[in-house]
């Protein structure tokens, strides 16, 4: 008979563990920490909602409501045209007004570049404008102001000035197929007008054109004679400096010139007008 005792491991007998005495709860400290809480709680729900109503109370009773619009920065756009652009309404709330959307509606006048609304409190709302200023006159059948970064923006009415130089050799065609070249060529345009401001022989008052070709590049037209001075697509700079140097020579001269032409390095090419033969009677 099998003695299945032997087969079994003996356990060894545990050790005797020592029992943790429990603590007794502090209830008493639990209780404070939560009441504690709940006030912290309270406060701030007191705090934030005395808020609200303080607010409401303040707008309410005619705080931060609209008594005045101030414009800045107009020279030819009146303030009240402005405003009236604006739709700002007095009595209206501070905080209900887009400003945003104001200074986008402000825009859309043709002479408004840019329009900054902001609010000043307690009742005040500034707008700050930057206008456009013409530099040239674009024809295309229609006459256009064109503004020194070369932006179309405006057809001319009876009363706008006239005293501009014209630009010529775009047609609105261009306009509709190449609105990017057209861009760029206005740009160039308006960079070359500038490099006429503030010189001494030759400036930009006696320029009465700027004729675009796209085979030659800009050319010119003198406002004393309607002589052509070709001047390329670029170096503008240089090649003005080298016409101011004998320009003053070539002044009293203009009548009898056909030309001068500035894209021949380091030189002036002055071409004389055919000479006029008197026929016989």
């Amino acid at each position: 008979m099998r003695d299945f005792a032997k087969g079994q491991k003996r356990s060894k007998p545990r050790a005797n563990r020592r029992v943790k005495k429990k603590e007794p709860r502090n209830w008493g400290l639990l209780l404070r920490r939560l009441t504690r809480g709940v006030l912290m709680l309270s406060s701030a729900a007191l705090i934030a909602l005395g808020g609200v109503l303080a607010a409401r109370l303040m707008l309410d009773s005619g705080w931060f409501r609209v008594d005045q619009v101030r414009v800045l920065g107009n020279q030819r756009v009146s303030a009240d045209h402005i405003v009236a652009l604006s739709d700002i309404h007095r009595g209206v709330g501070l905080f209900e007004l887009n400003l945003e959307r104001i200074g986008n509606k402000i825009e859309e006048d043709p002479w408004i570049a840019t329009a900054q609304v902001r609010r000043l409190f307690p009742g005040e709302v500034v707008v700050e404008v930057t206008e456009r200023q013409p530099g040239a006159i674009l024809s295309l059948g229609y006459l256009y102001y064109v503004d020194w970064d070369g932006e179309i923006f405006k057809l001319l009415a009876p009363s706008d000035r006239l005293d501009y130089p014209v630009i010529t050799g775009i047609n609105a065609e261009d306009l509709t197929v190449s609105p990017d070249r057209v861009r760029s060529r206005l740009r160039r345009a308006m960079e070359l007008l500038m490099e006429l401001k503030g010189r001494r022989h030759l400036g930009i008052d006696d320029i009465s054109e700027v004729h675009i070709d796209d085979r030659i590049g800009y050319v010119l037209m003198t406002y004393t004679g309607g002589v052509p001075i070709r001047i390329g697509f670029d170096g503008f700079s240089a090649k003005l400096d080298r016409l101011e140097k004998v320009y003053r020579e070539l002044r009293p001269q203009l009548a009898g010139l056909n030309y001068i032409d500035l894209n021949v390095s380091d030189r002036v090419i002055v071409s004389l007008a055919d000479p006029v033969v008197a026929g016989k009677g």
